[in-house]
């Protein structure tokens, strides 16, 4: 492909722009509610995130770098890292469980741009300070960068395929690609997750915004983040999936603080094949457009909240369940799995998230079948239901022999398309079909106000005292009116008093335009 055409301006140039020209003037009211519930969700489960095995190894890992900027890990009073790797902790308890928002086209917007922002309010106290607005702007910029780029390819539209459905490179299969300029072999099968390559990108413009570099700089970040962009898709239900949301806030973070110091890359990066492009087969640029014709994509299409931490699309799969399971027991009763002879789901075909027989919780957490059979057992599916003895026991085990898999043509891939349908047959030969099109909790039938308050409290309460829950509940509420962000970090940080910020050194300090 190349360098797109010849014109005054690059697809790169003007993410840049876009990057260092929108104000809060530009946030819509709309757009403003949005994210605030966006925010307090990923507060919320990177709080619960915090007592995972995998951010354990994480932090661990992470205190050997030292600083003399800091930041907080959220309710972790005593635990202070440099910003880049509190921002990578927190990134990685947000998606320790998968139980953070997801969009459409398919990605985690929120967890690679959070845990950025509020590390730099902290790190780098400024006055004036940052405030709320300051705060709302550089996190929607993260988010819109996301978007935009995810628009620009076709398979970004569908949910990743896992390695194993991409045919072996076999002599013969390698020259078929170089005749075909290998499109046919990479459509619909990205290669990377998605959240470690638009994430960083995000990541990388939220923080150009939050620490007011120029347009200039803006557009080197960006160069930069695509170098530390990209995590195979064979990670995924691992360990270490969650590292590529803290990697992603890392690695932007970084980005940007490279550029500040006038490190530079290809000013066309998001132009090329040999860019941006390389993560996606048949990447199509365009222009933004200008600042005073920009509209955000989250006016436009909503993010999914989750109710259970797992995979999206097993909401659909839990959703059905729940319907079919009224037919076959009274409520709270223990399903007579001996009575069931087969489990059908009708389903997309998507072999990330079809993993018969899990034997792990991250495996669970993107399985079909599990979730299938968690709610038909339990009548719910909650944090305990991926717990190991929870997956090990011996009724789970005979339920799962009974689940089959059938995709039907006309479901889609895709978080904006896909249903679910589900038929249980009993050994007298009743059966019950139920279909699902849209659970609760997606953007099509969101979470209301209360209820995504109710998972935030459910997800702080191991951590955080009561007080500090209701006291960032109403931050959140209220975080455009906010002065000075300290007030959030501050909470942030977990029950103990807060601790005195360390001065930065003024020469990493930019100057700010944020008005």
């Amino acid at each position: 492909m190349g360098i797109v055409g010849v014109r005054a301006e690059s697809v790169t140039e003007s993410f840049a722009k876009v990057i260092h020209g929108l104000k809060v003037g530009h946030l819509t009211d709309h757009v403003i509610q949005k994210s605030k519930r966006m925010i307090l969700d990923t507060l919320g489960v990177g709080f619960l995130g915090t007592s995972t095995e995998v951010f354990c190894k994480a932090s661990q890992y992470s205190k050997i770098y030292s600083s003399n900027l800091s930041s907080s890990v959220w309710g972790q009073p005593d635990f202070r890292l440099p910003p880049t790797y509190a921002a990578f902790v927190n990134g990685v308890a947000i998606h320790s469980m998968d139980f953070d928002d997801t969009w459409h086209p398919a990605t985690h917007p929120s967890g690679a741009v959070l845990p950025v922002l509020t590390a730099l309010s902290e790190a780098f106290p400024q006055r004036p300070a940052f405030s709320g607005l300051d705060l709302l702007l550089a996190f929607n910029i993260g988010v819109e960068v996301q978007g935009r780029l995810m628009h620009f390819s076709k398979e970004a539209n569908d949910i990743p395929k896992r390695p194993d459905q991409l045919k072996p490179l076999t002599p013969v299969l390698a020259e078929k690609l170089i005749q075909q300029s290998h499109t046919k072999y990479f459509t619909h099968t990205q290669r990377f997750h998605p959240p470690s390559v638009v994430g960083t990108l995000g990541s990388a413009a939220a923080a150009s915004k939050f620490l007011g570099l120029s347009l200039a700089k803006c557009q080197e970040a960006l160069a930069i983040a695509v170098s530390h962009a990209g995590a195979p898709m064979a990670n995924a239900a691992t360990q270490t999936k969650p590292l590529h949301v803290g990697n992603a806030a890392r690695h932007g973070l970084e980005a940007a603080f490279l550029a500040m110091l006038g490190l530079q890359g290809n000013k066309q990066v998001l132009d090329m094949e040999t860019g941006f492009g390389a993560f996606y087969a048949n990447y199509s640029p365009e222009l933004l457009p200008n600042l005073d014709s920009h509209t955000w994509l989250l006016d436009q299409q909503d993010v999914a909240f989750k109710r259970f931490p797992a995979h999206l699309a097993t909401h659909w799969v839990a959703d059905a369940a729940a319907s079919v399971r009224k037919h076959l027991v009274a409520d709270r009763m223990l399903l007579p799995t001996d009575h069931i002879r087969r489990i059908v789901l009708r389903i997309p075909d998507v072999q990330y998230v079809n993993r018969p027989f899990p034997d792990s919780e991250h495996e669970a957490r993107h399985s079909f079948q599990y979730v299938a059979c968690a709610m038909l057992l339990d009548g719910s599916v909650t944090i305990s239901s991926f717990h190991k003895h929870r997956i090990n026991r011996p009724q789970m085990r005979e339920l799962l022999r009974k689940v089959e898999l059938e995709h039907p043509l006309d479901n889609q891939p895709s978080f904006n398309r896909l249903y679910c349908e589900i038929s249980v047959t009993l050994r007298d030969g009743a059966s019950f079909t139920v279909r699902s099109d849209t659970f609760y909790g997606h953007w099509r039938k969101p979470l209301s106000q209360k209820d995504l308050e109710e998972k935030f409290r459910a997800n702080t309460s191991g951590v955080l005292s009561c007080d500090t829950v209701e006291s960032l509940i109403k931050v959140v509420e209220k975080l455009e009116d906010l002065e000075d962000c300290s007030v959030l970090t501050t909470l942030l940080k977990g029950p103990s008093p807060g601790q005195v910020l360390q001065s930065s050194p003024a020469s990493i300090i930019p100057t700010r335009n944020l008005s």
